[in-house]
């Protein structure tokens, strides 16, 4: 029996693993292991650990390595916990592969510790791009240090054999995101304002907007201009945490202040899968630089107001409206998704481009159909 070890660190994330960590531990050819670590620990974050356990899964390990700090030393200095604490554990658990999503600072070291102790890597989402972030360099690096890849287009899978990866070990899964909303059983409106104390006699605004780490000095300025050009309209403004990136503080500052001011705000520390993409589903527009702006939301034909740089060099459908950190641009921006009716009526037309929603059987397939050995383990340049 092959053992899987998935790690995860935040709520985003964890949403993404989920119908493949649910695949591996039904499945009798696989043994699921499980470590949780970041954000999921953090009650200020909505403690989202809880939420894995009450979705059934036995977690072997959680590393609490999170500092607080307002330099961007505490970053680092957080990664250092975690790399001392996941190499013991890695000893403890002896995975046969370990499976990691993305582009987080966590995954990182989780990636590091396999590389160094020769345990076989899975990496899903490889091949993308987010140019306003360090994600984008640590995705890179993740890519180059495993030996299987799972991307969400054919395109990134194209980008990653580009990087001189042997092309045997690249697999278009497509987006398990698109998974999530194939799979769940989506909440209908009554049922949101049952859930979230929110009635839908105004149009809803759904908020994400996450710290740009190559952009970390004007972060107030960017959340200043974005809560002032939506503070001109008549809405409900509904906002999901941003993450734990350096910066991240003034944001949540910065909104709870903007509740305190203004009527008909919600602040959630974590939805959950379930509650935010049934919300998505709902929303008259979705605005910030999350990725879920890009991946899922073109299945709801929904418009996105998409700010800045965070998500730059992404795959994008049409329903999405890139502006930058200019008050008036994001206003106008949000205008256009809004009361433009050739734009509203454009999205009728929005095809899939991340995938079929079978990522997860997809995945399991090539574990459990590859060899963990030497070939896997002895990766050369494919030029």
């Amino acid at each position: 029996m092959k053992k899987i070890l998935v790690v995860t660190g935040t709520r985003s994330e964890y949403g993404l693993l989920y119908w493949v960590m649910k695949g591996i531990q039904e499945d009798k050819e696989l043994d699921l292991q499980l470590i949780v670590t970041g954000n999921h620990l953090l009650h200020e974050y909505g403690y989202t650990v809880k939420n894995i356990i009450d979705d059934g899964f036995v977690i072997d390990e959680e590393i609490d390595m999170m500092v607080s700090s307002s330099k961007k030393s505490g970053i680092v200095k957080s990664m250092g916990l975690e790399l001392i604490q996941m190499s013991q554990t890695f000893d403890r658990l002896k995975p046969d592969l370990l499976l990691i999503l993305g582009d987080r600072y966590e995954t990182f070291i989780a990636v590091t510790c396999a590389m160094i102790m020769n345990i076989p890597i899975a990496h899903m989402n490889g091949g993308e791009s987010t140019e306003g972030a360090v994600d984008e360099q640590i995705r890179h690096a993740i890519t180059k240090m495993s030996h299987i890849h799972f991307t969400g287009a054919e395109y990134y899978k194209e980008r990653v054999i580009k990087m001189g990866e042997e092309p045997w070990r690249v697999h278009n899964v497509g987006q398990a995101g698109v998974e999530n909303i194939k799979r769940l059983e989506l909440m209908n409106k009554g049922e949101l304002e049952q859930e979230l104390s929110i009635t839908f006699d105004k149009p809803i605004f759904l908020i994400t907007y996450h710290p740009v780490t190559l952009e970390s000095e004007t972060i107030e300025e960017q959340i200043d201009s974005l809560l002032n050009a939506i503070r001109r309209f008549d809405a409900k403004y509904v906002f999901t945490y941003p993450n734990a990136d350096f910066g991240n503080e003034i944001i949540i500052n910065k909104i709870n202040k903007f509740k305190d001011e203004n009527k008909n705000v919600y602040i959630y520390h974590s939805l959950g899968q379930k509650r935010y993409l049934s919300l998505l589903k709902h929303a008259r527009v979705m605005i910030g630089n999350s990725s879920s702006g890009i991946i899922e939301s073109p299945i709801f034909k929904i418009p996105v107001v998409n700010i800045g740089n965070r998500q730059k060099g992404r795959l994008r459908n049409n329903n999405i409206i890139d502006t930058g950190y200019n008050e008036e641009d994001i206003y106008n921006s949000i205008n256009r998704a809004l009361n433009e009716e050739s734009f509203r009526n454009s999205l009728k037309d929005i095809k899939n481009i991340y995938g079929d929603g079978t990522t997860s059987k997809e995945i399991l397939d090539v574990i459990k159909n590859t060899p963990l050995d030497k070939k896997l383990l002895l990766k050369k340049m494919n030029y």
